[in-house]
């Protein structure tokens, strides 16, 4: 947990160095939207190949020499600044070479909860992860990392690599089993990934969550594509009322990690992921009749609570009903689906905002995700007990796997 929230603030202050160091080599909005790319993009390339990966080797180790190799490219960066020889392409190159870093650590570290906490208790521990990324990546590590910027260009990345050396030593004392999950490897890696797939293909209640999150994560994307216009020009709210729309929504996601351990024991699971979708749906239609910002900042304070509460949910859900051996596999395909219908979602919002206005894609996503809602709406019962499903299926079995899940007993 504590290596997780190292990390999450190593993050969060590059989450404000990064986009500053790009502004301080060009002004060219083309250079500065290519930087944002290239942070998500190695999701889309290599999210698949990480998640077979890290299902075929010591999961410990693979987050370990992630977070090295991306510290060894934090350093050449550093020296570069320190000598002058930094430019847009240095800065470019190295964002992509971080980014694909942090998908094989990211892809590796998620599947550690499942092989430590018991399936019970995954929500909570969801939870309290969730509570360490929005106080340290999104409250602290911004801040910090703005105003270490602003001591010297290299002062925050430095912090980085101290974060992501210190964060390693707290990962090696993680006590998991050593080496793969997977008793014997004998197939090509490309197999591992389709394997993957089919698993979750096969199984229906894990195949419609990932086809739900695809779906509201385009529909929300289209109209978070557009709220920065939305903020300045139905609102004018101007730079900080956008600043302030987004902090409210950090102090709302704080809420909802806080929250969830009583959710879970209190809440039927059928019926708090429905309350959530049903959430984002009515989300989408408050932003499209408001014109108010306190009416806008206090509809972002839900999103910020009820957003955290089902991502950890779904996390949840997700974990106990995936075997071991499949948790980076299949736990891949929903970062690029969570990725893939990011980059979909955006380029729709913004191209029906040029045709029909600002409004627009907020009126496209409460008409979307309202559909999607009510085709999965009775589904959302199987979906929320998918571990249920998960005993008998036939990917739970050795022999339809060359790699024979290792039996894990979870501590705690």
């Amino acid at each position: 947990m504590v290596s997780a929230w190292v990390s999450n603030l190593g993050d969060g202050i590059a989450l404000a160095a990064g986009p500053l160091l790009v502004a301080s080599q060009t002004r060219s909005p083309a250079l500065v939207s290519m930087a944002m790319l290239l942070v998500g993009l190695p999701w889309l390339l290599f999210g698949l190949l990480a998640g077979a990966v890290a299902d075929r080797v010591d999961r410990l180790r693979m987050v370990m020499v992630a977070n090295l190799l991306r510290s060894v490219v934090l350093v050449a960066l550093c020296v570069t600044i320190l000598t002058g020889a930094v430019s847009i392409a240095v800065v470019l190159t190295a964002m992509f070479l971080l980014g694909t870093a942090e998908v094989f650590a990211d892809t590796a570290y998620r599947t550690f909860l499942p092989m430590l906490v018991g399936k019970a208790d995954l929500g909570i521990a969801n939870a309290r992860l969730q509570a360490g990324f929005i106080t340290l990546n999104q409250f602290a590590g911004a801040p910090i990392g703005a105003a270490l910027f602003a001591v010297g260009m290299a002062v925050p990345f430095g912090a980085q690599i101290a974060c992501g050396l210190l964060g390693v030593v707290l990962v090696s004392r993680i006590a998991l089993p050593p080496g793969p999950v997977r008793d014997e490897i004998d197939t090509h890696v490309l197999r591992d990934i389709a394997d993957g797939v089919r698993w979750l293909v096969a199984h229906p209640p894990v195949r419609t969550l990932a086809l739900v999150i695809v779906t509201f994560n385009i529909t929300w994307a289209a109209a978070w594509a557009m709220l920065v216009l939305y903020s300045l020009d139905v609102l004018h709210m101007g730079p900080v009322g956008y600043g302030l729309l987004t902090t409210a929504s950090a102090a709302g996601g704080l809420v909802g990690t806080f929250l969830y351990g009583w959710l879970e024991r209190h809440v039927p699971l059928a019926t708090l992921m429905r309350a959530c979708l049903a959430l984002e749906v009515l989300m989408h239609l408050g932003f499209a009749l408001a014109r108010v910002p306190w009416l806008a900042v206090l509809i972002m304070f839900g999103f910020g609570v009820y957003a955290f509460a089902w991502g950890t949910l779904s996390q949840a859900v997700r974990q106990r009903a995936v075997p071991t051996a499949y948790q980076g596999r299949v736990g891949s395909v929903y970062s690029v689906a969570i990725y893939g219908g990011t980059v979909i979602g955006s380029g729709l919002g913004g191209v029906i905002a040029e045709h029909g206005g600002v409004l627009a894609p907020f009126w496209f996503a409460f008409v979307g995700s309202g559909i999607t809602l009510a085709l999965v709406w009775r589904q959302l019962g199987h979906i929320a007990h998918a571990d249920d499903a998960a005993q008998d299926d036939p990917g739970d079995h050795p022999g339809d796997d060359p790699g024979v899940p290792r039996s894990v007993e979870p501590a705690g």
